[in-house]
């Protein structure tokens, strides 16, 4: 991304991808956000924003690569603010293997709450980088795909994606 800016405006973009619209956002260095925008929950975009797609044309090449299923993980300098249990999950999410899905109660026991399987299940549907932070491959403990801010569709698009049973291409 371009370095000529001040680091507190914040650009942003729309990309077409094989899971719909997504809206990126940084601040010319790192990564803020990317969110789906034909999920649940779109993202209203802020009036101070300036949109630019030139901050994210290496995020952009890099989801094209992951999802022809070529790129498995993302090297992008990210900024994600939350508290810190939320970033201590969003970190343990980064630590999820490509291809593999662990339950919301095995991401508590390595964030050293053991008991806290509801509020990583919290933590996982405010995470603000979609994707990139693979909370789709957090399921439920007996193996069912649960909540998504995406939507389960997608959620399931993904991890077979992920597991060998799709190849999917960004729209130019």
């Amino acid at each position: 991304m371009p370095t000529q800016t001040p680091s507190h405006q914040l650009f942003y973009t729309g990309i077409e991808s094989p899971i719909g619209e997504l809206l990126l956002l940084g601040d010319g260095h790192t990564l803020h956000g990317l969110y789906m925008q034909d999920g649940r929950k779109p993202t209203r975009i802020a009036s101070q924003w300036q949109r630019s797609a030139a901050p994210f044309t290496d995020i952009e090449a890099q989801l094209g690569e992951y999802f022809a299923a070529e790129r498995f993980t993302f090297d992008i300098p990210l900024t994600m603010k939350g508290t810190e249990f939320e970033r201590s999950v969003w970190q343990a999410l980064q630590e999820i293997p490509y291809g593999e899905t662990v339950s919301y109660g095995e991401i508590a026991k390595r964030v050293g709450q053991p008991s806290a399987a509801r509020a990583v299940g919290l933590a996982n549907g405010r995470n603000p980088i979609a994707v990139v932070v693979p909370c789709h491959r957090v399921i439920g403990a007996n193996g069912t795909l649960t909540g998504y801010g995406g939507g389960l569709e997608r959620k399931r698009l993904l991890l077979e994606l992920e597991q060998g049973q799709a190849c999917l291409q960004l729209t130019p």
